[in-house]
């Protein structure tokens, strides 16, 4: 867990990085480069098939799909053997991570219901970004302790598998039968692997880009290929291959993808751009939604009795935790970019992502950094 956590906060760094940069070069002399290279074609031709993608829509759907593989092997592997395996580890971060999707969305949904293109944007503020996050309490050093961090850890864990099935249910296009049945013929493949015992990771890796291909083409989002990848590998392979696929996800996946979606050109943008439904939707679910959500659900979910506060942990931390959730970067502009294929609409969407999680962010560490050091 303290290796999880150091990779995580490290990658945040780097994505704070890699995302000033973007904003820097799409509101540069350089501007029209950034543009031209997000639009560039970029193509795999075999003997039988061929995959032409933009650059962009490389990052998105096949560097990302590494990344959801990533995600998926934290997921299965906190369920089996970590801070997920029993109900009293999971029932509080399990409940404020349903709180802090619902109150959100619903949040954004009530600004934009009216219309009928910007309402496709309602569950961009579900999620929470954990790199970005757990930068944000690496910061405050020995005033968090480990407990506080777990259960963001938990938490964020939580909130992208609700990420990942409403990218599957809500954002999936059109079906292509013949590519779903050939997707589903791969799963049944990896999963017969695993009842084998198959450790080699070999097999499981060439089915997965069979599968990927195959999902892609069937119309659902092709990072959903990697977390059905994620669940089939048996945990006996699962931390080498976690293991070998954190720096790049941590240190190039991450940042190229903040590098290439959060470029935002302030040019020529109106105050009324800015102050609209979709950004101000976005920017409240983010702020207000997911500090409600969160905090409001944990503080039940303890006077209840169903799970208790997490050791050191007290309720101006909760409070702040709740508060760093609203840090949705990552996952929100990646939603938003299958929600929206309009330039115009995902610059709206960026401008609310950008202020609700800057927003969380510094409200989040101001609140935890007035709170006594834990003796």
């Amino acid at each position: 867990m303290r290796e999880f956590l150091r990779s995580e906060s490290s990658a945040g760094f780097a994505l704070i990085a890699a995302t000033a940069a973007g904003l820097i070069w799409a509101n540069s002399a350089f501007a029209q480069s950034y543009n031209d290279l997000l639009h560039l074609k970029l193509g795999i031709d075999t003997n039988m098939y061929g995959i032409h993608l933009t650059a962009h829509a490389w990052i998105n759907d096949a560097l990302m799909a590494v990344f959801f593989l990533l995600v998926g092997l934290e997921i299965k592997r906190e369920l089996l053997v970590g801070e997920l395996s029993t109900f009293g580890r999971a029932a509080l971060p399990a409940i404020a991570a349903l709180g802090g999707i619902v109150v959100p969305a619903a949040i954004c949904a009530a600004f934009v219901w009216h219309d009928p293109v910007r309402v496709k944007g309602w569950a961009i503020p579900a999620a929470t970004d954990i790199a970005f996050a757990l930068a944000a309490l690496t910061l405050l050093g020995r005033r968090v302790p480990a407990g506080l961090k777990i259960f963001l850890t938990a938490l964020a864990v939580i909130d992208d598998l609700g990420a990942i099935a409403i990218i599957a249910v809500f954002y999936t296009a059109h079906l292509a039968v013949p590519a779903l049945l050939g997707a589903a013929a791969c799963t049944a493949i990896l999963v017969i692997l695993n009842r084998l015992r198959v450790n080699q990771l070999a097999p499981y890796l060439a089915l997965g880009g069979v599968m990927w291909f195959c999902v892609l083409e069937s119309g659902v989002h092709a990072t959903v290929a990697g977390v059905v990848l994620a669940l089939t590998i048996p945990l006996g392979a699962l931390d080498r291959l976690e293991h070998r696929l954190n720096p790049y996800v941590a240190f190039a996946i991450l940042p190229i993808f903040g590098l290439f979606n959060a470029g935002v050109s302030f040019r020529g943008l109106s105050p009324s751009v800015m102050v609209g439904a979709l950004p101000l939707g976005v920017a409240c679910g983010l702020f207000f939604g997911k500090q409600i959500g969160i905090f409001a659900t944990s503080w039940a979910t303890v006077k209840m009795g169903i799970a208790p506060l997490p050791h050191g942990v007290t309720w101006r931390m909760m409070y702040g935790v709740a508060l760093l959730g609203g840090i949705g970067f990552t996952m929100s502009l990646f939603i938003g970019s299958l929600a929206f294929a309009s330039d115009a609409i995902l610059t709206e969407t960026k401008i609310g992502v950008f202020a609700g999680s800057v927003l969380a962010a510094i409200a989040g560490f101001l609140v935890l950094h007035g709170e006594k050091r834990p003796a």
